[in-house]
């Protein structure tokens, strides 16, 4: 499945938006875009998360992760995955 351009450039503004909101928004700014919030956004936002992790921000990348954790539990994606901290 590949997703299009456009709908990549939404997720990537969905992430900044949350990047960029004050703390606890986070709930807020995902629920104004329900339509944005599957697989291929968690996808994203760990393919994002990767970038950051290899540019020094490791922040980001744990924020991100984090979402990406919460947003696939909510969709039933959860993954058995080792936790690596």
């Amino acid at each position: 499945m590949t997703l299009t351009e456009e709908r990549q450039n939404q997720y990537f503004d969905l992430i900044d938006k949350l990047l960029k909101c004050p703390n606890g928004e986070e709930p807020e700014i995902l629920e104004a875009q329900p339509e944005l919030i599957d697989a291929g956004l968690i996808q994203t936002i760990l393919q994002v998360a990767t970038v950051f992790a290899h540019q020094g921000n490791e922040e980001g990348a744990k924020f991100l992760i984090h979402i990406a954790r919460e947003l696939s539990k909510e969709l039933g994606l959860y993954p058995e995955v080792p936790n690596k901290e």
